[in-house]
Parts: C-alpha cells; structure tokens; sequence
C-alpha cells in the first residue's frame, strides 16, 4: 500500500503518536517513495506553480532520506499530550540519575515525620466510628440502597488497612507494642494477617517498580503469557475485567504459605495466622448465628469485597502507567522509582477523609516513616521542591481504562504491550473494556 503525504507527516511526528501507530504507518511507507496526488498539495509554495502540472496526474517523486528529530520526549507539550491521552493530571519529567533518595527525603520538613499520638487515634475514631455507621446503614437499608450502604461500610473497613499500614511501617505509635496490638487488631476484619503482610510490603517500598522483585503489581512477561492457553485466558481476564477485585488472589497466594517467610520471620507470621483463624472460627459462626448466612454476605462478605475494590484500584493506580517502567536490577534507581514511578491521585474527599489520605501516595514513598496524617504537608513540599517531575492524577474512568486495557506484558522498549496487540483472538474481555469503559478524564 502506497504512503500518502498525511501519513508521511505523521511518521515524522513520531514521538506525538503511539507507538503501534508509528509501527502501522512505518509499515505502509516505503522508505524513499510517496505516491503524492497533485491536486491535493495545498502547500503555500506550491500553489502559484499549479498551472505546470496536468490536472488529475499523479506525480512519483523519489525523496531523500533526510533524517527529522521527532518532538523530544521531555518537552512540556509532549507530556501534556500524553498526560490528556492517559487520563493523568499531570506527567512529571524524568528525574536525573545524579539525583538520589537522601537527596529528596533530606528537602523535607522534619515536622512531617513527627509522630502525634492525638492524630493517631483520632484515624482509629474515624475508621471505627464510619465502620459503624456503615454496619447501621446495612442493616436498616431496602435492598436497592444496599449496594450504597456496601460501598461506604467497605472504604470505611479500607480506614483500618490505612491504620495497620501505618502501625507496619511504624508510623503510628511511639510505642512499638502498641503498634502490633493496633495492626494485628485492625486487620482482623479484613481476615488479613499482619505479619506475613508486613514483610512482603516492605519489599514492596525497598523494590518498587523493579521487574520480578516488587511484590505489588509486576507487569505479565512474555514467556509467563505464551506458556500456556488457559493461564494466558485467567491472566488476560485478572490483569483486565476483575483486575479491580485481584487483590484477593494477592492476599490468598502470598500470606498464608509459611515457606515463603524466612526462618527468623515464621514466628510472627504464625501468631498473625492464629489470630485470623481465629477471627474466622469465632467471628464468622456469630455472625452467621445472629443474622444468618444472608447476614454473613451483608454485614461481612460485601463490604470485604469493597475493601479489596480500594486495595486493588489504589495499588495498580500508584504504580501502573504506559510512561512508568519496570526496570531490571542493574538498571534500577530508587529515587527515580520512588519520585516517578509513583502516582499521585486524588479521590473523592468522603473516600480521601475514610482513607485517611493513602492516595497521597508519593512522599509515603520517598519516606514510608511519614505519618499517614502529615502526608499532604510532604507532597505539599515535595510540590515545591520537585514539582516537575511528580505524577499526578485525579481519579476518573480514561485513567482506569488506560491501565486496564493497555498496561499489560512487559516491554523493554515500551514498558507494555497490550493483550490484544499480542493475542487478539484471545483478548475478547480487553477488547469488551475498550467498547464499555467511558473515556472521561
């Protein structure tokens, strides 16, 4: 198929295209011939000289390979371009490689790290008191204002996540005891044990965004995708239509197998699992046995599956974008995984208040010792002091469908290559999203 003048020009605005744009048009064009049809030049040089060709003629000029520089990948109109296409706020610039993690924690304040056992406790109010609430509206709500009552009670129990993560990175007491106590308690409606999740988490902050190492969400690899159809079917359905929901494969896989815990770390991880099985065999039967097994589902099960909503869409949304990659070891930076590869977004105010602002997720990042309560104080700094290059969004349907439909199989070159692209035929439930998910930014 011959190349046309329009997608001539469009190859020489590269880097403005996606990259499998890029890639059709290269295709289509032979590298030195454009059939260019004359009565289409409208080029401001050319009209006057009309006349000295035939009308309705298509001439076939031979060009010279003269190589263009695409639009540089840094300009700020670049980045704006890509922001709007991603459903970003805002993308931030590459930070430089001279630039390291004490550099960025050591342009904070020191009253961001101060621990306020007033503000503390007054997350636990918060979270309790939603909790309640939420549990209340269940029980006196009709039907068709159930999924409503759900909603709230399940990012209110999101609240006790946020506390027990704070009591894990020892942010929350002076008292480390306390801290145990709070986290193991915490986590019991959830059914998550403490321990085992503490230790895979701090992985998480000491290798984020580092390919195979991150305990968080790794992109699919190559091999993993083609090794075998009805995994690749149950991969393309978990990194697409319930990817919001996969957090509860996470939780299952990852914290209840004592073999995946060093020798010094069995202990504590035994004693979270006594206290969530304990949970299960006293908590469950009373509820069952007050309000039955429809109450079970209400009262429990809903909001749980609220809560793993939030814990999968905040997880993929602080790290999961077509711009931010994974890197091998040897190529990885911390401060630049930390700064850049982390996104901040904002929620709705009654989901940040109940959260308790987990979503400003970037200075939990450059220091995880920062106070769930002093979050907004340190983006605020960080703001001033490496504004240019923070990630920021506000939560909306095209970022979620950029994520869902695009961040899929690891690229070196592209960071991510989307199912569909590599196996169409089985990519049914991307290409569903694709057609159903609103494009709102």
């Amino acid at each position: 198929m011959a190349c046309t003048l329009a997608d001539s020009l469009l190859l020489f605005k590269g880097s403005q295209q996606k990259p499998a744009l890029r890639r059709s048009i290269a295709a289509q064009c032979s590298p030195s011939i454009f059939n260019i049809k004359v009565d289409g030049l409208i080029h401001k040089g050319f009209r006057h000289q009309r006349h000295l060709i035939p009308r309705n003629k298509v001439a076939v000029i031979r060009a010279v390979a003269i190589p263009v520089e695409p639009a540089p990948a840094e300009s700020a109109e670049y980045r704006k371009q890509l922001a709007e296409s991603y459903g970003f706020r805002k993308i931030g610039e590459d930070l430089p490689d001279n630039v390291t993690l004490k550099d960025v924690i050591s342009s904070l304040p020191k009253k961001v790290f101060e621990i306020d056992d007033v503000k503390a406790w007054k997350t636990v109010l918060i979270s309790a008191t939603s909790y309640a609430l939420g549990l209340f509206m269940i029980s006196k709500a009709p039907w068709y204002l159930l999924p409503l009552a759900w909603a709230w009670t399940g990012t209110a129990v999101t609240g006790f996540f946020v506390i027990g993560h704070d009591c894990a990175h020892k942010s929350f007491s002076t008292n480390k005891l306390v801290e145990d106590i709070v986290g193991t308690l915490a986590f019991l409606p959830l059914i998550y044990p403490y321990e085992p999740w503490r230790f895979k988490h701090d992985k998480h902050h000491a290798k984020t965004n580092m390919l195979n190492e991150d305990t968080a969400w790794n992109p699919v690899s190559k091999d993993e995708f083609d090794s075998d159809p009805l995994l690749r079917k149950a991969i393309i359905y978990g990194y697409g239509p319930i990817r919001c929901w996969m957090s509860v494969a996470h939780w299952l896989l990852l914290h209840f197998d004592l073999k995946k815990f060093r020798p010094n770390e069995v202990k504590r991880v035994k004693i979270s699992l006594a206290c969530v099985f304990a949970f299960i065999g006293i908590g469950w039967p009373l509820i069952i046995y007050k309000t039955g097994i429809m109450g079970w589902i209400k009262f429990w099960l809903m909001p749980w599956l609220g809560y793993h909503f939030w814990m999968s869409t905040f997880t993929m949304v602080h790290h999961t974008a077509p711009h931010i990659p994974f890197k091998d070891s040897e190529k990885w930076n911390a401060a630049q995984a930390q700064l850049n590869g982390t996104v901040h977004c904002d929620y709705p105010q009654w989901i940040e208040i109940l959260c308790h602002d987990i979503n400003v997720h970037i200075p939990h990042h450059i220091s995880p010792r920062i106070p769930s309560y002093n979050l907004r104080a340190a983006h605020k700094s960080l703001q001033e002091n490496w504004g240019k290059y923070l990630n920021e969004a506000s939560w909306n349907w095209r970022l979620m469908k950029t994520i869902m439909t695009v961040c899929h199989v690891y690229d070196k070159e592209q960071n991510y290559v989307a199912f569909d692209e590599l196996a169409p035929e089985d990519s049914q439930p991307i290409k569903f999203l694709k057609n159903v998910m609103p494009d709102y930014a």
